[in-house]
């Protein structure tokens, strides 16, 4: 049986690497941020001491065995309801996602800090840390980049809003990046209007294209480098 400071060391530890991922995620203001996470590793790392050590007067009845197992295993897939409250819907776009994971993750290391497994469950806060706050600017610089796709339009004055370009795309709309509007050099009496498009698939993009191009007022449209 574990002793007082023991348990309550693991507890605290728990509590501690759990808010190292929690807090990458609070500074982004996400919905499960630091106290979810800290709330989750310790509460894993009490399942898991109780699933361990809180059955040994039990055990030490005759032809009674307990698989210590049990427990973990559902805490594991019982996390998932704090994961899906996590993910968000919005128009075609699904937010959450690893925040969802980082919750998963970070009741696995309450799991292994509840079994006395200290230098997996660190090493594991750091790898999810790194995961979470470091590869996110490559993802950035090297992935999310090429899946940017920008488009020109010469409208009529006043033809175009980005509240009427919000209302045509409708469930298009969140993959809106950025919305420039200028008066057209080449026609002063026309607006120039430069839409960047945020992770969009090729057909998704000329899906856009193609609706964008039948509105009215719409002078010129040019895609990327390309004119029609």
């Amino acid at each position: 049986m574990l002793g007082n400071l023991e348990l309550i060391a693991r507890l605290v530890l728990a509590a501690a690497l759990g808010s190292v991922i929690g807090f990458e995620r609070e500074r982004l203001s996400w919905a499960a941020g630091l106290r979810t996470h800290m709330l989750v590793c310790v509460g894993s790392t009490l399942i898991m001491i109780v699933s361990a050590y809180g059955f040994a007067e039990v055990l030490s009845g005759e032809h009674v065995v307990l698989d210590p197992s049990r427990m973990a295993a559902q805490v594991v897939s019982g996390i998932g309801f704090l994961g899906a409250g996590s993910i968000l819907l919005r128009g075609e776009i699904v937010r959450g996602l690893t925040t969802a994971a980082s919750l998963w993750s970070v009741a696995a290391i309450g799991l292994a800090v509840g079994g006395g497994l200290y230098t997996a469950s660190i090493a594991a806060t750091i790898i999810i840390l790194i995961i979470l706050a470091g590869i996110k600017p490559l993802e950035r610089r090297f992935i999310t980049v090429k899946q940017r796709r920008q488009l020109t339009m010469i409208v009529e004055r006043g033809a175009m809003t980005f509240h009427s370009l919000h209302d045509e795309l409708g469930a298009a709309s969140p993959r809106v990046k950025q919305f420039v509007m200028q008066q057209s050099e080449d026609a002063p009496e026309c607006d120039e209007v430069v839409i960047t498009l945020h992770r969009v698939s090729n057909t998704e993009y000329e899906a856009i294209c193609s609706r964008l191009r039948q509105l009215h007022g719409v002078k010129q449209f040019r895609q990327d480098d390309a004119t029609s």
